[in-house]
This record gives structure tokens, C-alpha cells and sequence, in this order.
């Protein structure tokens, strides 16, 4: 198919329909190919509207194929889909949808996955991992970072302590429930922050044991220290 045959509208279209959804399952490799060569076609000559469109389709349909598609995407396209997550991200309406999105990506582990940690969107995930109240968008969250940290292991030269900040506060959150979110939450959200512990513990030992002996020692976080992270440190003692 030449460029002139490919709309964005066309590919939007084609995105969630039978058509795509058999090539998927039963395609050939070649037909697959065709299909993300369409894309690239149409990146190079409209990328920013290609990749919007493709974002804001899955925010309003949590549609898997676009998933597949944006996964695809190609240096250097991969600068526009960021700064696109970055834009929704900062948007409080799409800001889980946005994340859930993010976290796909991420999974899916595409070769340009590092360059987050060179972008803003790492900064605007740590904000709002610091700052949001909604519980479902902090459990999504965490998920994305402790599964994108391996990834970005050079992220900790700028944002360890940011790191570090995100561990304390969601510590804190989930012991005290500041929000009186129901315990179903409660529970993902402790199981969260429980890998975390041991992500950070893994990648940043000496910095990590440092940061918990200063930031526990103040009376306001004793509390959480003996109920929470004590233990945390207890088993991992335990496992060693």
C-alpha cells in the first residue's frame, strides 16, 4: 500500500477491526509487516498526528491494538509518542488512562524504552507518584516505575532521591490511608511498595540503607519504621 493510500483516519479504522484482529492471530509475518510499514509511511510524513491519534484512541478505548502499534513506533518517532504520554500524563482526566498506557508500553520493552530516563515524562511520573491522591493511579504508577528501573539504571545518577522520596511517601500513605481508601487497595498498594523496597534495595544498596536510617530517625516516621519497613528490612535479612 503507497502513502497516498494511507490515512490517519484509514489506519484508526483499521486499528480495532476484524481485519487487523485476523492478521494478528493468523496473519503471516509478512502481512504484520505491511501493517507497521504502513505506519512508519505515515509517521514519516505526519508523525506527530499519527502518534496523537493513536494515543488518543487508546485513552478513549483502551484499545490493545494500539498498544501494538505505538510499541512498534521507531526511532527517532519515539521522541513524539513521549512528549504525548508527558502532555497526558500532566492531564489529571487522562492521567490514568495515560499511565495504564505507559505501563504496556513499558512491558512490552521497546528498544527506544530507555530514552524515558533522558525525557520528561520520567520527572512527571515521579510528581505524580508524589503528589496524587487517587489510589488506583499510585498502584498503576508503581507498577510502571519498578518495572521500568532496571531499564533505566543510569536514571539514578538524577533521580535517586527522587526514588527514594517516592518509597517514603507511598511507605507513609499506606500505613496511615490519609484517604481511607478501602483494604482491597490497600493490600495492592502495600505489595507495590514492598517491590519497590526491594528494587531500590537491589540497585542502590548503600544510598538506600542511608537514606532509610536518616529519613526514619525523624520522630514523625517512627511509627511506619516499626510497623512497616522494619519488617521489610527483617525479611529481606531473613532471605539473604
Amino acid at each position: 500500500m503507497s502513502r497516498e493510500q494511507v490515512s490517519i483516519t484509514e489506519l484508526l479504522l483499521l486499528v480495532d477491526s476484524p481485519e487487523l484482529l485476523e492478521v494478528d492471530v493468523y496473519g503471516t509475518g509478512w502481512e504484520r509487516e505491511q501493517l507497521y510499514c504502513n505506519l512508519q509511511c505515515l509517521m514519516s510524513d505526519r508523525g506527530g498526528a499519527v502518534v496523537s491519534s493513536l494515543v488518543e484512541h487508546y485513552l478513549d478505548s483502551s484499545s490493545s491494538q494500539a498498544v501494538v502499534l505505538l510499541s512498534s513506533i521507531r526511532e527517532p518517532h519515539h521522541k513524539i509518542l513521549l512528549e504525548k504520554l508527558n502532555e497526558s500524563l500532566n492531564r489529571p482526566g487522562s492521567r490514568l488512562e495515560t499511565v495504564t498506557l505507559l505501563g504496556h508500553l513499558v512491558r512490552r520493552q521497546p528498544p527506544w524504552v530507555h530514552h524515558i530516563s533522558r525525557l520528561p515524562l520520567l520527572t512527571t511520573l515521579l510528581r505524580c507518584l508524589k503528589t496524587d491522591a487517587d489510589v488506583v493511579v499510585l498502584i498503576t504508577a508503581l507498577l510502571v516505575l519498578i518495572t521500568l528501573l532496571p531499564m533505566i539504571p543510569q536514571a539514578g545518577k538524577q533521580h535517586i532521591f527522587d526514588f527514594f522520596d517516592v518509597f517514603g511517601r507511598l511507605t507513609s500513605w499506606s500505613y496511615k490511608n490519609p484517604g481511607q481508601v478501602p483494604a482491597v487497595y490497600l493490600v495492592h498498594l502495600r505489595a507495590g511498595v514492598y517491590s519497590l523496597f526491594h528494587r531500590l534495595y537491589g540497585m542502590f544498596p548503600c544510598s538506600f540503607i542511608s537514606y532509610l536510617r536518616l529519613h526514619y530517625s525523624m520522630k514523625e516516621n517512627l511509627d511506619t519504621f516499626q510497623e512497616v519497613v522494619k519488617v521489610m528490612l527483617e525479611v529481606s535479612n531473613c532471605k539473604q
